[in-house]
């Protein structure tokens, strides 16, 4: 999975990109065609901010998280990307094995 880490009002240092490719590459067992990522590091105040758009498959997920701590944040953003993650293979499966009953006459 390609991941892009960007910052604003931040430094994007190689430990938090580091820090975050683990979180995010973790997902990859969840879902297999994971193609890219776009994590967005925002400062304001006292509030940091985490942003990520995962492209799966011609989906798009997004969350976002804010603490007063920037590693929080990510670990809130990656614990939602895992739910919905989590939740969109669980619809793409029962999709696939709905059950099509037939009348007989």
């Amino acid at each position: 999975m390609q991941i892009s880490v960007s910052g604003h009002h931040v430094q994007v240092t190689e430990a938090i990109e580091a820090y975050i490719r683990k979180k995010l590459n973790k997902l990859d067992k969840h879902f297999q065609p994971i193609l890219n990522g776009k994590v967005l590091l925002s400062v304001e105040k006292n509030t940091q901010k985490a942003e990520t758009t995962l492209h799966i498959s011609g989906v798009e997920v997004f969350a976002e998280a804010e603490s007063n701590n920037l590693y929080a944040s990510i670990d809130k953003m990656s614990k939602k990307l895992d739910r919905k993650v989590i939740e969109m293979k669980r619809k793409s499966v029962s999709k696939r094995h709905q059950s099509v009953s037939i009348e007989q006459e």
